[in-house]
């Protein structure tokens, strides 16, 4: 579990009204990257050793990961690493809570039956099974795609209405109709061979990027 800052003990009251969850600001920063995060899990995942993968997009488990749990109520605390937010829109909002009420302890391959790990392989095909899906993404698309890709994914999950998702599409889809990337990706595709993407996130991101308001801490 993330220590947090500071212990029960000799923490001033000035002290806890100032903390801010390290976890947590671990997982924020995770939220608005631009690159796809994988987390390889193999062996146990206990309180901020789950919490900090649920900001990536995708999780590979090992059968080695035979305790995963959130086991913060039974340690008289609370979940930490902006879990409470990731979580239900992961596992859905009753698997959660059964999960964060009970602080019970499960395997990798509940984790896969509940949806919070996308595949369980052996302990030895775990980071080449996490590589090749990273080699997947980086050796086959435009990096400017998915970067708008992942950060549609994850900012329309608490819009009410899919015309939030609509509109940027929209958006995303006219300057990309427009960019080079787009011309390579035909290209490729008419000649039978891997694409050659030029435009990176660093530079060639839409002027509307980012569409959200930035939070701060208050």
């Amino acid at each position: 579990m993330s220590g947090g800052g500071f212990g029960a003990r000799g923490a001033t009251e000035e002290a806890v009204k100032n903390h801010r969850d390290s976890a947590g600001q671990v997982t924020l920063r995770m939220y608005d990257m631009k690159k796809p995060l994988i987390a390889a899990i193999n062996g146990h995942a206990v309180g901020v050793g789950i919490t900090m993968t649920l900001a990536m997009d995708v999780r590979i488990a090992s059968e080695a990961a035979k305790k995963i749990g959130f086991v913060f109520n039974r340690r008289g605390i609370v979940p930490e690493g902006c879990s409470t937010y990731f979580l239900p829109r992961i596992v859905g909002i009753s698997m959660a809570s059964e999960l964060m009420l009970t602080g019970r302890l499960f395997t990798a391959e509940e984790a896969l039956g509940m949806g919070l790990v996308s595949r369980v392989v052996q302990p030895g095909e775990l980071l080449p099974a996490a590589r090749k899906l990273a080699l997947e993404i980086a050796d086959n698309t435009s990096p400017v795609s998915t970067a708008l890709a992942r950060q549609m994914l994850w900012k329309t999950l608490g819009e009410d209405h899919p015309m939030a998702a609509h509109i940027l599409e929209s958006r995303s889809l006219g300057h990309m109709f427009l960019s080079e990337d787009c011309k390579e990706g035909a290209m490729s595709f008419l000649e039978k061979r891997p694409a050659r993407f030029r435009m990176k996130p660093s530079r060639d991101m839409p002027d509307f990027y980012p569409w959200w308001d930035e939070r701060s801490f208050k």
